[in-house]
């Protein structure tokens, strides 16, 4: 085994929160940062252009193509299950969609770590810390940071009908869905500049790269933590990977920071010996630290992809249904970085509730002029929406559990999805709702047909069935490494998003969301990252 030398801090992982620490950490001179990403640099040209996600999910060179277990929830549906493998992680291949999610989120979090430092109020200024927003700076927003946050470059009148429709069945109009309040409907801003996406290793990592005292390696595959035992229990003291078909050992004098996020974090932990002990053994590890909580606690947004036929209106089945039709929107993005190309996978979104019980929405809507049978397939051959919805704080839990001892096995990922009554109710009120919106006078001159599910599902059983039929990940993975308070078995780390019962290692990635956020996950994280910086550099000064 080679060193690969020794650092103040070890970061493991380039995605989204990884990119951040690297930026954030090495602003101090004397603090010696290395970054090791399993993937390579995000110099794939279908990173950059917004459409190309399409080219990006299921692909090796940027995905580390997992998929679900067969899952019963589903109907036995396995699910793909896309996750970043690339200088970026899954902000080089997602949506691109600035959320927040709702103050009462944050709030929630600080009542679970009884940490007062992660309420809405103290996490906002890190949200704007970050931020350059397209309308300057206010209240709610930040001018001048690194995550650049544009209006989308392009509009439909099939959703903009869609908008005035639910309006008209009380969903409101809004400018804003980042104010803690996400109530209304709007075009999503996104992680763009210019039309061209803006993803965390432009924003953040390539910054720091030019800095000494970051040292990045790519194409490196972590096999396990480095872990010692002291007289006061497990110390973390840095890594082992695999790169340049070498084995290397790279050593942290101060704390190795895990960023793999929500299926790779509790992932090594386990390879590692973190973990729960009797999984650990029935696959060869002996345990360093039994910890029930790692993988488990799994949390996802479940989209039901409502499909509906229109007339008289342009929608993206017909604009690229030809050759000219194609070139057309080539030249436009060309040109112009606008256009189709330009567009994130989701345009208009919505935030309402399933019933008037609800203390705040908890339902999203990502709606897209444009249909097809599943991700990865030709766009339908006739003009239709698409109406996704999914439910925002889902009861059901799943986890993730390693299937070997090899490091290079993916592990079993099991979300559970629809397997509590409360979360088949709300599909079935979600599919109604958005029947509603359908009907109402604002959509009638395109005379929309329901396609998918299909107007046979009628009753709540029914509906409930057809929720499993459609029901797809809209990639929204957390929680598999949750944060709270010592003494609590389901919990992995502290409010300092230090590991439980192991010195020197954090986890700093959406995998410590306690619950999940009412909204995308992306910049959430970035948020995470911001504030994990400020509490490593707050330990060590």
């Amino acid at each position: 085994m080679e060193s690969a030398g020794e650092y103040d801090y070890i970061i493991v992982g380039g995605g989204t929160a990884g990119c951040v620490l690297a930026n954030r950490l090495t602003c101090d001179k004397d603090a010696h940062v290395l970054l090791v990403e399993a993937g390579g640099k995000d110099d794939y040209v279908w990173i950059h252009i917004p459409v190309g996600y399409l080219h990006c999910i299921g692909n090796p060179r940027t995905d580390w193509l997992y998929s679900t277990q067969a899952d019963a929830g589903l109907g036995g549906r396995s699910l793909m299950y896309p996750r970043g493998k690339v200088l970026g992680g899954s902000s080089s291949i997602n949506g691109m969609i600035y959320m927040r999610g709702q103050a009462g989120d944050y709030d929630h979090w600080a009542d679970l770590t009884d940490d007062a430092s992660w309420r809405w109020d103290k996490v906002l200024p890190l949200f704007k810390q970050s931020e350059d927003y397209y309308g300057g700076a206010s209240e709610n927003h930040g001018a001048g940071g690194e995550w650049r946050v544009e209006k989308q470059r392009l509009s439909w009148d099939i959703l903009n009908a869609f908008r005035d429709a639910a309006q008209q069945v009380g969903i409101p109009k809004t400018s804003d869905f980042n104010g803690g309040d996400n109530s209304g409907s709007a075009y999503f801003d996104v992680n763009q500049r210019r039309g061209i996406r803006w993803n965390t290793s432009k924003a953040f990592l390539k910054p720091a790269s030019r800095r000494p005292n970051l040292t990045i390696m790519t194409g490196c595959h972590v096999e396990r933590l480095l872990l010692e035992t002291t007289e006061s229990g497990p110390r973390c003291m840095g890594i082992v990977f695999t790169g340049g078909g070498t084995q290397w050992q790279a050593t942290a004098r101060r704390e190795t920071l895990l960023t793999a996020g929500a299926i790779g974090s509790p992932q090594l932990l386990q390879l590692s010996g973190i973990g729960p002990a009797a999984l650990l053994r029935e696959h060869g590890i002996t345990p360093v630290l039994d910890s029930p909580g790692v993988g488990g606690n799994l949390q996802d947004h479940l989209q039901l992809r409502m499909v509906f036929k229109v007339q008289g209106v342009k929608t993206l089945n017909v604009m690229a249904s030809n050759i000219v039709g194609k070139m057309q929107i080539g030249l436009q993005y060309a040109l112009f970085q606008s256009g189709p190309m330009s567009m994130a996978p989701s345009q208009l979104g919505a935030f309402a509730k399933s019933d008037p019980q609800q203390a705040t929405p908890n339902l999203q809507y990502h709606v897209q002029p444009l249909s097809l049978d599943k991700f990865g397939e030709p766009l339908h051959a006739f003009p239709a929406f698409t109406a996704s919805v999914c439910n925002l704080r889902p009861t059901s839990r799943g986890h993730v559990h390693i299937a070997s001892a090899d490091s290079y096995a993916a592990p079993k990922i099991v979300p559970n999805y629809l397997s509590t009554e409360p979360d088949r109710k709300v599909a079935a009120d979600a599919l109604r709702l958005t029947r509603a919106i359908a009907a109402a006078p604002a959509l009638k001159k395109f005379a929309p047909q329901e396609y998918k599910p299909g107007v046979q599902f009628q009753s709540e059983e029914e509906l409930a069935q057809a929720a499993s039929q459609i029901g797809t990940t809209i990639f929204h993975p957390v929680g598999t490494c949750r944060m709270g308070v010592a003494g609590d078995a389901s919990s992995v780390v502290d409010s300092q998003l230090r590991v439980l019962g192991v010195d020197g290692l954090r986890v700093v990635d959406a995998s410590i969301m306690p619950y999940i956020t009412s909204g995308n996950t992306n910049s959430p994280t970035v948020m995470i990252a911001e504030k994990a910086a400020q509490m490593i550099h707050a330990a060590w000064k």
